[in-house]
């Protein structure tokens, strides 16, 4: 298949401004020099003539393979991954650090064209493969234990079985995947060229964005109205991207058969959707314990009878406006690394050092966060816009467990080595969770405790009443698209009636919010993302439970769990530890650790 780059941006990221001390850059030699580079040009030739003879050798020959035949073609068909994995890496990169770009952008648009050019042919190989029967191939693995290795690989491919159209169909729509690409570059474009005014000063959304975390109640009422009357002026742009990605979703869904448009996001996940619906209902249910609570808690603290959606994310009032510089943040998330086990640390050191973090913010430049894994044969990147807020020190505490989890599951190879997105977050939250614990750790007094439990508290409020709540609005907006176009109006009632379910009743909303749905990347990048990081969250939850409970052993069998990568269900990787995702209790037990969290908050009033 030809590789798109899909970063995962991150929720919620935040920002501050103040002298923060070398902040690093990205050094992209390891994937390649330059966009000229002799490597590059010799492996876009390789990779031609590499897919033009597997296609020649593979194509309607698949049932006559013997396990070794199989074998070879299967490794052929990784390393024609990886290849087009790198140059798509490398090209993807290069454009997120500047969007505005026209050269970057053209070449990446470029050598997209050109890789699904080339991989076109190899469609094929996952249609014949999925018209063999069960028990030819568990013959040929029971064969081979090299072969069945990649058996995950094989059951991934299969469960889209049933979904699977024409050869000619699906040679079709893999041509017309550039045309879904173009949607989401005008929405990435569209967003890091927005300017927002802000008492007379033009601003960039992350800068904009920040405000809305300001000590001062002023500057964040100015944020949020300026994002409001922006989003409102281009209201129509995010409307039209998102009715024609929805469409296309539909009739994608449509010709496969698919019984909803979450389906494909589950099978992409290996995640049962009765498995996600439990979350859901499980945080749905845990609103008013969890959000209402916690809201209602912080409006007497601002001194507040109501508050705007410009105090959500507001500082609390005994809260310092400190700024932590770049070499204080590494040392605090090394730290919190390396006391929970000196493997971890080792992994994280090579991002400082070797220009693996692309840290400040710039103009054109990607907003938001993440770690894209490149290829197993070379190492991931992370992505932040770093403006030293202790909010941000978590972002990079996240971002790493996102990279050091990559590093360990690249030993799996480029076909195991994916994590499925349900999995994903689960080193990223607990490398937060664990810098979160050193820092309160290191509390002087109780107001400081205070503060750092509430932002806790905030964080997980955002990463699982907030993620669940934009499920749901995906859910209501692909639901309502099939209905017919959507206009923007529909669109900003869809998004408020989760709003107000999901935050409670202690909020009043200002004319403008309706449209801030526009700035999320994962309604178009990857729809039904994001609940993701609530299973992540609850996941991460009930694990550190048990590392608290016994923590004797669990550091080997957490590593264990991170170098499987995509070779394991969730039900075989939790089972060491004693947890079961599909038990509807499992995820009580992980938001009972907020309630916990609220309940201390309570306690210190």
């Amino acid at each position: 298949m030809a590789h798109r780059i899909q970063p995962l941006f991150d929720a919620n990221p935040s920002a501050g401004t103040g002298d923060l001390g070398d902040l690093p850059e990205w050094d992209l030699s390891d994937l390649y020099t330059a966009e000229d580079a002799p490597e590059l040009l010799r492996d876009l030739d390789w990779l031609e003539s590499a897919c033009a003879s597997f296609a020649e050798d593979y194509e309607g020959k698949l049932a006559d393979l013997d396990a070794d035949g199989m074998l070879e073609c299967t490794l052929r068909n990784e390393r024609i991954d990886m290849v087009a994995g790198r140059i798509m890496s490398f090209a993807g990169l290069r454009y997120y650090q500047n969007t505005m770009d026209a050269e970057r952008a053209k070449f990446m648009s470029d050598l997209q064209d050109r890789l699904t050019r080339y991989t076109t042919p190899l469609v094929f190989f996952t249609l014949e493969l999925n018209r063999l029967p069960d028990d030819h191939l568990d013959a040929l693995f029971a064969e081979n234990s090299d072969l069945a290795r990649y058996k995950p690989v094989f059951d991934r491919i299969r469960a889209m079985k049933p979904y699977q159209l024409s050869d000619e169909m699906e040679k079709f729509l893999h041509d017309m995947g550039v045309v879904g690409d173009a949607w989401e570059r005008l929405f990435d474009e569209t967003i890091a060229g927005l300017k927002f005014d802000v008492d007379g000063e033009e601003k960039g959304i992350e800068e904009t964005l920040n405000l809305l975390s300001e000590q001062d109640r002023s500057k964040r009422e100015a944020g949020a109205r300026a994002l409001g009357e922006t989003f409102t002026k281009n209201v129509k742009t995010f409307a039209r991207v998102h009715n024609t990605q929805a469409k296309e979703k539909e009739v994608m869904d449509r010709w496969r058969g698919m019984p909803t448009p979450q389906t494909g996001r589950h099978l992409a996940n290996h995640v049962e959707p009765e498995v996600v619906e439990a979350l859901r209902n499980a945080v749905v249910d845990a609103y008013p314990r969890l959000s209402h609570r916690y809201y209602k808690l912080k409006a007497k603290w601002l001194g507040l009878e109501t508050m705007e959606v410009w105090d959500r994310n507001a500082p609390l009032p005994m809260e310092t406006e400190r700024k932590i510089a770049w070499p204080e943040a590494e040392k605090i998330v090394m730290d919190a690394y390396g006391d929970f086990d000196p493997r971890m640390a080792e992994l994280a050191e090579p991002f400082f050092s070797k220009g693996w973090i692309d840290a400040g913010v710039k103009q054109g430049k990607a907003p938001g966060a993440f770690a894209h894994p490149t290829v197993t044969d070379a190492h991931p990147y992370v992505l932040l816009n770093y403006l030293g807020k202790p909010r941000d020190v978590m972002t990079l505490a996240h971002e790493l467990g996102h990279g050091v989890h990559q590093r360990l599951a690249a030993g799996q190879g480029e076909m195991l080595s994916s994590t499925p997105l349900t999995l994903a977050e689960t080193a990223s939250v607990f490398g937060e969770m664990l810098t979160f614990q050193k820092m309160l750790s290191g509390a002087k007094d109780d107001n400081e405790r205070k503060v750092m439990l509430a932002g806790k508290v905030e964080d997980m409020i955002n990463t699982v009443v907030r993620q669940i709540a934009f499920y749901d609005f995906e859910c209501k907006l692909h639901e309502a698209r099939r209905g017919g176009e959507l206009t923007p109006d529909d669109i900003n009632a869809l998004w408020m009636s989760v709003q107000a379910e999901s935050l409670g009743p202690v909020f009043d909303y200002m004319p403008g919010y309706e449209t801030f749905w526009a700035y999320i990347p994962h309604f178009v990048h990857t729809p039904f993302y994001v609940y993701a990081y609530a299973f992540g969250d609850g996941l991460v939850n009930a694990l550190y439970a048990a590392y608290q409970e016994q923590p004797e052993g669990f550091q080997d069998k957490y590593f264990d769990m991170l170098k499987a990568g995509g070779s394991k269900h969730h039900k075989e990787l939790l089972a060491p530890f004693g947890l079961d995702a599909s038990d509807p209790k499992f995820w009580d037990k992980g938001l009972s650790m907020i309630e916990g969290f609220i309940d201390q908050l309570e306690a210190m009033e």
